[in-house]
């Protein structure tokens, strides 16, 4: 199913959705997180965009430790806004986010 044809609902649904599944999350979703969830779809943000941004940055997070010392939970989705104003600037390709994903799927499953 394309952006385009999600009403406000469904693309809200499906974004707090995949916030909820993103690595290093709470897993809640507060009452600012729905607000900034219907502010991005009232942008007309790719729903594709921010999933992407929930996966570049859980990497960026996880994987780009040097130090191996535990981060502290994200609490809200408003943490991931400057990543998503990144990837819509970005000219990666859709690969790039699939190794990604792969790579934190690996993390998650040992």
């Amino acid at each position: 199913m394309q952006d385009s044809n999600l009403n406000s609902v469904e693309y809200v649904r499906k974004v707090l959705e995949a916030y909820r599944r993103t690595p290093g999350t709470t897993g809640q979703v507060r009452r600012a997180d729905r607000l900034l969830a219907a502010q991005l779809q009232r942008r007309k943000v790719p729903l594709h965009v921010v999933e992407n941004a929930f996966v570049l940055a859980a990497a960026r997070r996880l994987l780009g430790r040097a130090d191996g010392l535990p981060l502290t939970v994200v609490r809200s989705l408003a943490y991931f806004q400057p990543v998503i104003d990144e990837v819509l600037e970005l000219k990666i390709s859709a690969d790039y986010f699939r190794y990604l994903r792969r790579k934190l799927q690996q993390l998650y499953s040992r």
